[in-house]
């Protein structure tokens, strides 16, 4: 019998003085069984960078048709891609011809780097294409704020991007590598 997904409810308060977006979301989170807390928690902080109306949760996991997260427009087009992780240089590609923007969210130090010196003469030639770099001391500070019920609040503003629980906070810096 396969191991089904654990959910996870986050109530989020967005106040994103960059972009002038304050919004709560109540939001599920399915946690694949192979999907650790880091990776689940870096997916919620790439809600909360992007957050809009038509954004939403999709089966990247498992499905290599989907986003991690997709903004569609009204007719079903896809304005923007959001990929976590360190996903096949191929799948980065397709995704670019498939959508208006793409933001890879990539983590995991050492690993993310050698996986950007390898494919960044590939990704060099996708124009929509924006890479954010996540520190691991960063990331792994957001996987102990994962929890079955969250209460989070985020906090963006000239640069810097607080996620915080009311007990701890975390500050996430990003590096971008490839901008679009």
């Amino acid at each position: 019998m396969a191991i089904k997904a654990t959910v996870f409810k986050a109530n989020l308060q967005i106040a994103d003085m960059e972009r002038h977006y304050y919004q709560d979301h109540a939001l599920t989170l399915a946690r694949h069984p192979s999907e650790t807390d880091e990776r689940m928690m870096v997916r919620l902080l790439a809600f909360a960078l992007h957050a809009h109306e038509y954004l939403e949760f999709g089966q990247g996991m498992t499905n290599e048709e989907e986003a991690d997260l997709w903004r569609k427009d009204l007719t079903g087009s896809i304005e923007l891609w959001i990929d976590v992780g360190i996903p096949d240089e191929k799948l980065i590609r397709k995704a670019c011809g498939r959508s208006n923007q793409v933001v890879v969210y990539c983590y995991g130090g050492r690993v993310a780097d050698m996986w950007f010196a390898q494919n960044s003469a590939q990704f060099d030639r996708q124009k929509n294409l924006t890479i954010i770099n996540l520190p691991p001391e960063s990331t792994k500070e957001l996987a102990k704020l994962a929890q079955r019920k969250m209460d989070l609040q985020c906090t963006i503003q000239d640069g810097q991007v607080w996620l915080g629980d009311g007990d701890a906070s975390v500050l996430v810096e990003r590096v971008i590598l490839k901008g679009s």
